[in-house]
């Protein structure tokens, strides 16, 4: 099948022979190839100015980003064939990796499959779609993963903002098998159990896994406080580690049920508290009555899912962060991360410095955590690189 081509402007494939994947809108040549030519999800040919072939697209023609490579060898398109491929490529890095089957197995662009995210539990797989060059092959998706891992069960958890950013419509279903409401899993030698039907993001956020097993020797024998608990990846596994009690915060009801939850699949549930409440709210409170910790582990959502919101997110670590410091003990650990992309690390440690500073405190940096390799970074796409976790000592002056 001949696919249409989608041209650019003179010296706009430079990026892209770079390494990058994305194509941006003012970097097509529109006058010979409209963009209103192109449905959302159709693969195309892209072609530097002179009309040289450079790969192959899937189209996202009303977005900035109008296109995206999913292949350099025009003779290989987005099809079941290529799936497989790709899936087996970055299913070797896994298992190289991880001694049990408890991972991202697809990252996007960082494993040449835009918009499309995969994490495994064991015999179970959840599956994020985010554009609609992966929408369209969503039935190939999945025959490639059964042909490739032979699952009990595939899970799409297509509720995400980036589809609807790209008109896609929000649905949870089951694509293959039969998936339960809670899914086993393991990290660091914990047990959870993650509610991937109706939790965040896939249920469960991998993510953080090297960050959290660096928790180790700093909540042996501690009192500590987790803030923005979710299931509690972080605070079950400090009580785990040898923390002498966690305080779990967290707005949702239902998650901090499974904190209590996974705490008793680990015989610590008598370590745990929870706390229901929006966090800024229980700091305040925890302060008011005189409550200290040890360790103070800040890992909000995402402050800045846009770069309008900067100045605004920053803020926001700022003041999390400051009114994390106050309830420090005099030789306190502070875990400070943030998922947000458009915040450099750099910004991170200007905020935390501020911070101590504003409260006559010395904070250094002891540790410096990023995401784990099953979310490996693109080096031609700084975007795929989000997480910063930072372990700081905060001491009086």
């Amino acid at each position: 099948m001949t696919l249409p081509s989608l041209r650019l402007k003179s010296n706009s494939d430079r990026r892209i022979k770079a390494g990058h994947l994305w194509v941006f809108s003012n970097e097509v040549d529109t006058a010979q190839t409209p963009l209103t030519g192109f449905e959302p999800g159709q693969e195309a040919q892209l072609e530097s100015a002179s009309g040289k072939p450079l790969g192959l697209v899937c189209m996202s023609p009303t977005n900035l980003i109008c296109a995206r490579m999913h292949s350099r060898d025009v003779g290989h398109g987005l099809d079941k064939s290529l799936l497989v491929h790709r899936i087996q490529v970055a299913l070797s890095l896994r298992e190289k990796l991880f001694d049990k089957p408890f991972y991202r197995l697809v990252y996007g662009d960082a494993d040449l499959l835009p918009g499309l995210v995969v994490d495994r539990f064991g015999d179970y797989l959840v599956v994020q779609i985010a554009t609609p060059g992966m929408e369209r092959v969503r039935e190939a998706i999945v025959e490639a993963l059964v042909q490739v891992l032979k699952p009990a069960g595939v899970l799409f958890k297509n509720d995400s903002g980036a589809r609807k950013a790209e008109d896609l419509p929000s649905y949870v279903e089951a694509a293959f098998g039969e998936v339960p409401e809670r899914i086993a899993l393991e990290e660091n030698g914990v047990r959870f159990e993650a509610p991937v039907w109706t939790g965040q993001k896939t249920g469960w956020f991998y993510d953080h896994r090297m960050n959290r097993a660096r928790l180790a020797p700093y909540v042996n024998g501690k009192r500590v406080l987790d803030l923005y608990s979710y299931i509690g990846g972080w605070g079950v596994q400090a009580a785990v580690m040898g923390a002498t009690e966690v305080m779990c915060v967290d707005s949702s009801a239902p998650a901090l049920d499974m904190v209590e939850h996974n705490a008793g699949l680990n015989g610590v549930a008598e370590k745990m508290a929870v706390v229901e409440g929006d966090v800024m709210d229980a700091l305040r409170e925890l302060k008011s009555a005189g409550e200290k910790f040890d360790v103070v582990i800040a890992d909000p959502p995402a402050f800045i899912k846009k770069r309008k919101d900067v100045r605004n997110g920053e803020a926001a670590y700022r003041r999390l962060n400051e009114q994390a410091m106050r309830l420090l003990n005099k030789d306190g650990i502070l875990v400070s991360a943030s998922c947000s992309m458009h915040l450099a690390e750099e910004n991170l440690r200007e905020i935390l410095l501020a911070s101590s500073r504003h409260l006559d405190r010395h904070l250094v940096i002891t540790e410096r955590g990023f995401q784990g390799p099953d979310h490996p970074l693109h080096p031609a796409i700084p975007e795929t690189g989000y997480i910063k976790s930072l372990f700081c000592r905060v001491l009086p002056v």
